[in-house]
């Protein structure tokens, strides 16, 4: 069996995009666009191992926010790229393991298919290049110059290239270093073997697998995830009674008080509330069915651990967290100056940006059980999508 690397490129810095965060980053259902392009790779059982190429400078940022974020495995280097595209690749190609074949993708594709990988990796191990591609819809003519047309070519034997691109190892690396010696610059890594004489077969892509280029992509984007992973949503709610001698815990943050809140866990009311929300959603009962208070084994346990355990029941049922809205009802203390954290703890653990994490904190002006300092409460409104790769296979 053929040992299969992949390098997703990701270094540039989105001209044409336009506005403040590269393309790469920018959120696509509640994640960067980078997570859902590497989650194929990283379920994709015919990929071994995967290098990233991003912006100078990114490196430890990506690392950091969106490989160990997000659980990529595979993902062994995060490398810097260079000016142009295919510096970027150079780079991804000198820090690969060895390996058969290279696939070799564009860090803003995010919806390619997974099961088109086994054809294009069966077809490169066969000519030493082949690459996703699908035929034009529209007829193609070629300009004698800006805005004035002679020719129509014949659009039976035009393709319109796709990535991922894959090649024996050995076949795009001579490509590269004859491309260097020659200053040969190609639009992408087939035409550089072409260049040196090879040829690239051709493997039927899919209309969906767009490169996110500019605004207008990112409005087709959404509509697909939308279309495709089956958004659902849920409400949760939860409280608990104050009481001396215990810890306040909110959001996995202990806040300074003379109180806690009472419970078997740490009754962290908040992310109790955001817990019944996403089982909700999935329609998976709520905490007291998976995490009873009879069973010793939750004795003042992490409510963050039990978040944690929530998010691997919805992994398993086929769903991913794709936001969390949530309300902390108390009188006292003030929690603004804790929010921040409470949003970084609990997106860290949902595996999201912390963009799509919202609390807010209010009180009932003094009345009820909240006003009256008896007790907290916690209201919490969660998103969840079916997980793309499991609507495609």
């Amino acid at each position: 069996m053929a040992e299969v690397g992949a390098v997703i490129v990701a270094a540039g810095r989105s001209s044409r995009m336009g506005g403040p965060t590269p393309k790469q980053y920018r959120l696509l259902a509640g994640r960067p666009v980078l997570a859902h392009t590497l989650r194929v790779f990283e379920d994709a059982p015919e990929i071994s191992f995967v290098v990233l190429v991003v912006p100078p400078g990114d490196e430890a940022r990506v690392r950091r926010m969106i490989v160990e974020g997000y659980g990529f495995r595979k993902c062994l280097s995060v490398v810097p790229g260079g000016a142009e595209r295919q510096e970027s690749v150079r780079a991804g190609l000198s820090a690969l393991p060895p390996c058969d074949v290279v696939l070799i993708h564009d860090g803003v594709r995010p919806f390619v298919p997974g099961e088109r990988l086994a054809g294009l990796i069966e077809a490169a191990l066969a000519a030493g290049a082949a690459t996703l591609a699908v035929p034009p819809k529209d007829t193609v003519k070629m300009a004698r110059m800006p805005g004035l047309s002679r020719t129509t070519l014949p659009r039976d034997r035009l393709w319109l290239v796709q990535t991922p691109q894959a090649f024996r190892l050995e076949v795009i690396i001579n490509a590269h270093k004859e491309a260097a010696q020659k200053g040969f610059v190609g639009t992408d890594d087939t035409a550089l073997v072409e260049m040196s004489g090879g040829e690239v077969a051709l493997v039927p892509g899919d209309y969906t697998n767009i490169k996110l280029t500019t605004p207008e992509d990112f409005v087709f984007a959404e509509a697909m995830m939308g279309r495709m992973t089956g958004m659902r949503s849920g409400f949760g709610y939860d409280v608990h009674r104050l009481a001396e001698g215990r810890k306040l815990v909110l959001g996995g943050v202990e806040v300074p008080y003379e109180k806690g809140l009472l419970g078997h866990s740490d009754a962290d009311v908040l992310a109790h509330a955001v817990m019944d929300a996403l089982l909700g959603a999935a329609a998976l009962g709520d905490i007291g069915r998976h995490f009873p208070d009879s069973d010793p084994a939750y004795q003042g346990i992490s409510s963050l651990e039990l978040l944690k355990r929530v998010v691997g029941l919805l992994e398993r049922a086929g769903f991913a967290v794709v936001n969390v809205d949530a309300t902390v009802v108390a009188q006292a203390p003030r929690l603004a100056p804790f929010i921040p954290l409470m949003r970084e703890n609990m997106a860290r653990v949902l595996g999201v940006d912390v963009a799509v994490v919202s609390v807010k904190a209010t009180t009932t002006e003094g009345l009820g059980f909240t006003g009256g300092g008896e007790g907290m409460a916690a209201y919490a409104v969660a998103g969840i999508s079916r997980q793309m790769q499991q609507h495609w296979r």
